[in-house]
């Protein structure tokens, strides 16, 4: 019946956004005690029952697992019942664009600058790798945080050339992808990967970033020579 199959989808996508929250919490507690979150991941992947894999990232994007979990939240207000656990996954997962700025900080500050008046380009805004469909995406969330802290922002995106308008996000309309070059991008300031885009040469970019906030893993195959160079976040 209709109740059943719309519970179907609230299920499926809660489950999603439970789990994301579950390692992007890992990721930040790992990660100040010195583990790499996604060598955890990958270990425990090869557990061939028990585990399933989820990946962390810079927050969640789409049309579903950032909205439709809080369709229950609300419903069950009817009923006098609260979600406590798929609102707390939400919090978690709205914070992690603060916990990218943070780390961006860092980033800088090991290269004594400050993100007032740095130049920072944003690889990825579509909200996962290989669409254009940027709905939610936390790269947005990403672009407000910089600017209201004075950082001079780009980004790269070969399937979002130009940002067309959004609901939430008007001042961006007509933001427009830098070109990918040796030229252009060596001479910003730091580099966040916010998408892993399979068609991002990051061979390149490793040798033509300063400093580099990595959210997707996407550097692992990189090895770098370089001091304060690739920064998990």
């Amino acid at each position: 019946d209709c109740k059943t199959a719309e519970a179907v989808k609230l299920t499926e996508n809660i489950f999603r956004s439970v789990n994301i929250a579950l390692v992007n919490e890992l990721k930040v507690v790992f990660q100040l005690m010195g583990i790499n979150v996604h060598e955890v991941l990958d270990a425990a992947d090869t557990k061939p029952f028990g585990f399933m894999k989820f990946t962390p990232g810079p927050g969640l994007g789409g049309h579903c697992i950032p909205i439709d979990p809080f369709y229950l939240t609300w419903k069950a207000r009817e009923f006098e019942k609260n979600t406590r656990f798929i609102e707390l996954a939400g919090e978690i997962n709205t914070s992690m664009p603060k916990y990218v700025i943070e780390q961006t900080m860092k980033a800088l500050n090991a290269h004594q600058k400050s993100v007032s008046g740095s130049s920072i380009l944003l690889i990825g805004l579509a909200y996962k790798p290989d669409v254009d469909d940027m709905r939610e995406s936390p790269t947005f969330k990403l672009f407000d945080l910089l600017k209201e802290l004075g950082a001079d922002i780009s980004y790269y995106d070969s399937y979002i050339p130009k940002i067309t308008p959004t609901r939430e996000h008007q001042e961006w309309t007509g933001f427009e992808s830098i070109e990918w070059s040796q030229s252009m991008i060596e001479g910003f300031d730091a580099v966040i990967i916010s998408t892993n885009h399979s068609d991002i040469n990051y061979t390149e970019l490793g040798d033509w970033c300063k400093c580099i906030i990595d959210t997707r893993n996407a550097m692992k195959n990189y090895k770098s020579n370089k001091e304060n160079h690739i920064f998990k976040a």
